[in-house]
C-alpha cells in the first residue's frame, strides 16, 4: 500500500507541472489583452476573441496560487533550484489571474463578480451568480494563503460579505443562486443549460462551503492560529503581521458552521444517502429523483475537509458518519475499470455515461481521503484504480492537459473543450495537490 501511496504521489507531481500547468503557462496566456484566453477548443483551436469567464479566472487563479505554495515549499526544503524556477513562474501567473480579477471581473460599482467579460476586458454578462463569487473568494484566498498578500486578503472578505448580504436567505437558511448586477431579482438563476431553474441547488452550496472553508483556515493561519491543525498544511505561510478583525472571524466560523449543518440536514438525501440538487426556497426538492455520483464524493471529501478545519470535535463526530455515507452511496456510479459516470435521472431512468475529466479527479481525492482517515485500505485501490483509467484515458500526452470526457463506447469527447468556461485547471490540478500534500502528511 505505501509502494502505491508513493507512487501515486510522484506520478501527480509529474502530470501536474509537466502537463497539467505547463499547458496553460504555454498555450493561455493572453500577451495582448491581459490575463488568459477565454477558449481553446476540444481540437486544440485557440479562440482568442472568446468571451472570458469569472470562473475560469478564479480557478487558474486558485491553481497557481495553490501550486506556488506547495511547490515552493518543497524547493524550499530539497534546495532544488530547478524547482524554485518553476514556482516563480507559478507565482507570476497567480498574481496575473489576481490583478486581472481585481481590475475587471469586480464590480467596482455595485460590488460582487461579473459572471463574464469580452476578450479585452469589458463586462459582458453582469448577473451575479453567487458560484462564480464563491470561486473567487476561493482563488483569492488561496493566493493570500500562499503569499501574504493583504490585498487579495481584503477582497475575499468584501466578497464572502457580499454573499452574506444578498444570497442568504434568513426564513429558510441556505444562498440562492443569483441576482441581478444590482442585486435584483433574476428569472433565470441556472448555472448553466443543463441545469434546472430553481432558486437553490447543492453544487452552488457545495462551492460556497468550498472557499468559506479556504478563507477561515488562510486567516487562521496567516494569523499563526494554534489551534488551526488541519493537515495538509504543507506550504502554508509563515506567520505575518495580518490583523482581521474577531468580528469577522467569528462570522465566517459561524457561516461554515452553518453551511456543514445544511448539507448534513438539507441537502442529505437521509434515504439514500445521495445529495439531491435542486431545491426550492423551504428546501422542497424539486426537479425529480437526480443523482449526481461526481458531485457525491466531491461533497464528501470537501465537508470533512470544513469540519477538521473548524476543529469543533462534536460537529466532526456529526460529519465523519455523513462522510462514509455518501462516498459509499457514491459508488453506484463506479464502473469495473475504476472509472465512475457523472449522473443518472432515476424518474427517466437515464444515465449520463460519459466519463468526465472531474468526476474522475474528485474520484480519487474522495477515495484516499476515505482511505487516509478511516483506515480503508479498499479505497485506495478505488483511487488507485481511478488514477490509471485517468492515466490511460484522459490525459493528452502529445498536446497536455485533459480531454474533457471518454464517451461509454470508450471513443473521446472532442466536441467539449480543452480549456474554456467551464474546463479550467481546477479539478485535475486539485487532485495532484491534494494527493502530494496529504501523502507528505501522512
Amino acid at each position: 500500500m505505501l509502494e502505491k501511496v508513493s507512487t501515486m504521489r510522484h506520478e501527480m507531481q509529474d502530470v501536474l507541472q509537466n502537463n497539467i500547468l505547463h499547458f496553460w503557462l504555454t498555450r493561455m496566456i493572453d500577451r495582448e489583452n491581459g490575463g488568459f484566453y477565454g477558449r481553446i477548443d476540444g481540437h486544440g483551436q485557440l479562440h482568442p476573441e472568446a468571451e472570458k469567464g469569472a470562473i475560469l479566472n478564479a480557478r487558474i487563479l486558485w491553481s497557481f496560487s495553490a501550486a506556488y505554495r506547495v511547490l515552493s515549499h518543497e524547493s524550499h526544503e530539497s534546495n532544488e533550484s530547478h524547482e524554485s524556477n518553476f514556482s516563480q513562474l507559478y507565482l507570476e501567473a497567480a498574481t496575473r489571474a489576481k490583478d486581472y480579477i481585481i481590475d475587471h471581473f469586480i464590480d467596482k460599482e455595485y460590488g460582487g463578480v461579473y459572471w463574464s467579460v469580452d476578450f479585452k476586458g469589458n463586462p459582458l454578462d453582469t448577473k451575479k451568480q453567487f458560484y462564480a463569487i464563491g470561486f473567487a473568494i476561493y482563488g483569492l484566498s488561496e493566493y493570500a494563503r500562499a503569499t501574504g498578500d493583504r490585498e487579495a486578503l481584503d477582497y475575499a472578505i468584501q466578497l464572502y460579505e457580499c454573499i452574506e448580504e444578498h444570497a442568504f436567505d434568513p426564513q429558510h437558511n441556505g444562498y440562492i443562486e443569483a441576482c441581478t448586477r444590482e442585486w435584483g431579482e433574476i428569472a433565470d438563476m441556472r448555472l448553466s443549460e443543463f441545469d434546472a431553474n430553481y432558486p437553490k441547488s447543492q453544487n452552488t452550496h457545495l462551492h460556497i462551503i468550498e472557499p468559506y472553508t479556504n478563507l477561515y483556515r488562510c486567516i487562521r493561519e496567516m494569523q499563526a492560529a494554534t489551534t488551526c491543525n488541519y493537515v495538509p498544511v504543507l506550504g502554508s505561510v509563515l506567520p505575518i503581521d495580518i490583523v482581521v478583525p474577531i468580528e469577522t472571524l467569528a462570522r465566517i466560523e459561524g457561516s461554515l458552521r452553518n453551511i456543514i449543518d445544511i448539507f448534513t440536514d438539507r441537502i442529505l438525501n437521509p434515504e439514500t444517502h445521495h445529495l439531491d440538487l435542486f431545491f426550492e426556497m423551504d428546501w422542497t426538492r424539486g426537479a425529480g429523483h437526480l443523482e449526481s455520483y461526481g458531485h457525491d464524493i466531491e461533497c464528501s471529501w470537501l465537508m470533512h475537509e470544513a469540519a477538521l478545519v473548524l476543529g469543533d470535535q462534536k460537529v466532526l463526530r456529526k460529519v465523519e458518519q455523513v462522510v462514509r455515507e455518501v462516498a459509499k452511496a457514491s459508488e453506484k456510479g463506479l464502473r469495473p475499470d475504476g472509472s465512475m459516470i457523472h449522473e443518472a435521472n432515476l424518474d427517466t431512468g437515464h444515465a449520463d455515461e460519459d466519463l468526465h475529466w472531474w468526476v474522475q479527479a474528485e474520484n480519487v481525492v474522495g477515495c484516499f481521503n476515505i482511505y487516509q482517515y478511516f483506515g480503508d485500505e479498499s479505497a485506495l485501490e478505488k483511487a488507485w484504480r481511478c488514477w490509471d483509467y485517468i492515466k490511460q484515458n484522459l490525459i493528452d500526452y502529445e498536446n497536455g492537459e485533459w480531454f474533457w470526457s471518454r464517451r461509454p463506447d470508450g471513443t473521446l469527447n472532442l466536441e467539449d473543450d480543452k480549456a474554456g468556461f467551464w474546463k479550467c485547471p481546477y479539478h485535475d490540478s486539485r487532485m495532484c495537490l491534494e494527493i502530494m500534500e496529504r501523502v507528505e502528511s501522512m
